[in-house]
């Protein structure tokens, strides 16, 4: 398959993602077709006239690649194959071709920061000091007493090197043993991971999300990293029980080299009409990364830092200082924003949100000014589900349970249909338990419900998707005052009031002079219930959007 082939039927839109709606998928989780327990790349096909209801402009598909699955599929030993538990290449390209059918774009997760361990790159550099890959990954002499050449920790805990026995040297791991970082300061490996980068164009594909964008360099000298101080230390990135949130990573990721190689990985996507949205892994320097990330066309068209994604409830206050930062420190950067994803606890649990709250929620991410991410299942309002020690899968959550219990929670399989105890996801046993409450809330049951939090998350998408205001206009005026928020949207003369309550009492919210008429069949709040004078009460997790007439 050609990329013109499989690009066909969609209409030719470079900035496509400019306000855009991504849907992510995570496929051992979505639709199992072989009856082995994990979902598959035929299962995500068969979904497809689903994912295109929903309205989105994009699927972003976590990796699939041939991997050990020590990282579930973030661990790659084959960058240009399927692994078989999820099909063939072939299955791929028809999914492709059948999401372009369906009108829906395709971006698949590019773990370029490192491989596995078990890929032919690794094998050959560990074997010894003068191969042709011997400078492939990040390798270093110990220290006079034999201790690892710096103070650099790895995100899934302890120290970020492991001594291989062949070489006589440390190798760099940011995250498992198991996961070598690669040296970008190679420039053959940086042609290697263009040329992998290249062949997923050349079979359609219309982006990537890049997973830790900010990884790909460490720095040539091997400095040790400082210690941050408590009072800056955050658990966005890593939990608070691991001493990797102890440290200021100066040193061992976020270096400025990272710019001249995501040039050229613009380059590449520019001549495929492609676009490209950066995971930002960093608690103190997300923003300013974003904007740097994606400044003057010369690196990702987006990125997404961790501010949405935090356990600490997005009030209204809280939505203003990002995006205050977000002017300040990237005023030219585009931002992605999202609210669950397949590394956090699913947002509905980490905020206590009910319904009306997650209903909420959906609409105030549809009308801010960026870029969106949704997770699948989100829009269900699943909630993070209970999985037992015995049953856990992630590395993460059994390194540090039960302080800590992981990201499995939040990757429990997608429930289609209530009838039966695996949520029509599977004939089998799953490789991750169904959790029983989400039964009610599956696909089927919220199909026959006119106001179920599906169809809610369906006309907010369709709201945003056919407003150039919402999806590409200004952001002017936006305020926090207690529980309030607000702020306008405009572009070429379309002009929005949107007012947002998040929190569980009354608020009073003033409208702007002029001629506005309530957005109807959104939920939110009755228009009638004015306060006099301009004014609009809105209830706790009550919301209204207002369009100039």
């Amino acid at each position: 398959m050609t990329a013109t082939a499989a690009t066909l039927p969609l209409a030719a839109n470079p900035d496509w993602w400019r306000g855009g709606v991504i849907y992510q998928i995570y496929p051992r989780s979505y639709q199992d077709t072989t009856g082995d327990g994990i979902g598959d790349l035929n299962g995500i096909t068969d979904r497809l006239p689903y994912v295109a209801s929903l309205g989105v402009d994009a699927i972003w598909i976590s990796p699939f690649f041939t991997s050990p699955m020590k990282d579930f599929g973030y661990d790659v030993s084959d960058y240009r194959d399927v692994d078989p538990m999820f099909g063939t290449l072939e299955d791929f390209d028809r999914m492709v071709e059948t999401a372009h059918r369906h009108g829906v774009r395709v971006m698949i997760d590019l773990v370029l920061s490192h491989s596995s361990d078990a890929h032919p790159w690794f094998q050959e550099s560990r074997a010894n000091r003068t191969n042709d890959k011997a400078d492939w990954y990040v390798w270093a002499d110990p220290k006079p007493d034999g201790t690892p050449p710096n103070n650099w920790l790895s995100i899934f805990g302890g120290t970020a090197w492991h001594w291989d026995g062949r070489r006589l040297q440390y190798y760099l791991h940011n995250f498992l043993t198991s996961q070598p970082d690669l040296n970008f300061h190679n420039m053959d490996v940086q042609d290697a991971l263009l040329d992998v980068t290249r062949f997923w164009l050349e079979r359609g594909v219309d982006g990537f999300r890049l997973d830790t964008i900010n990884f790909y360099f460490a720095d040539k000298d091997l400095r040790d990293n400082p210690a941050l101080p408590p009072e800056r230390r955050n658990a966005k990135i890593a939990p608070a029980v691991n001493p990797y949130n102890h440290q200021e990573h100066l040193y061992s990721k976020n270096q400025p080299e990272n710019l001249e190689f995501l040039k050229r990985f613009r380059t590449l996507l520019d001549e495929y009409g492609a676009c490209a949205v950066g995971e930002v892994g960093d608690a103190q320097l997300g923003m300013d990364l974003l904007g740097q990330y994606t400044k003057d066309k010369e690196g990702v068209q987006m990125c997404y830092a961790f501010d949405f994604l935090a356990g600490d409830l997005l009030t209204a206050g809280r939505v203003a200082e990002v995006f205050d930062k977000l002017e300040t420190q990237a005023p030219d950067g585009w931002a992605c924003w999202a609210l669950s994803n397949h590394d956090v606890t699913r947002h509905v649990s980490r905020w206590d949100l009910d319904e009306q709250g997650a209903k909420c929620y959906a609409t105030l991410l549809q009308v801010l000014r960026g870029s969106v991410c949704l997770y699948q299942g989100e829009e269900l309002g699943l909630n993070e589900a209970r999985v037992a020690y015995e049953d856990l899968q992630d590395p993460y959550g059994i390194e540090f349970w039960p302080e800590y219990k992981g990201r499995d929670g939040c990757r429990t399989p997608m429930v289609w249909e209530a009838q039966d105890e695996h949520g029509g996801f599977s004939e089998v046993k799953p490789w991750l338990p169904v959790a029983h409450e989400h039964l009610g809330n599956s696909v089927a049951s919220q199909e026959a419900r006119p106001d179920a939090l599906l169809h809610h998350y369906r006309r907010v998408i369709a709201l945003r998707t056919g407003s150039e205001a919402l999806r590409l206009g200004s952001q002017d005026g936006l305020h926090a005052d207690g529980d309030l928020l607000t702020f306008e949207r405009a572009h070429n003369g379309e002009r929005w009031f949107c007012a947002f309550n998040l929190g569980g009492g009354m608020a009073s919210v003033h409208v702007p002079e002029g001629d506005w008429t309530f957005v109807e069949d959104i939920g939110g709040t009755d228009p009638g219930r004015r306060t006099g004078a301009g004014g609009l009460a809105l209830g706790p997790w009550q919301y209204t959007l207002l369009k100039h007439a």
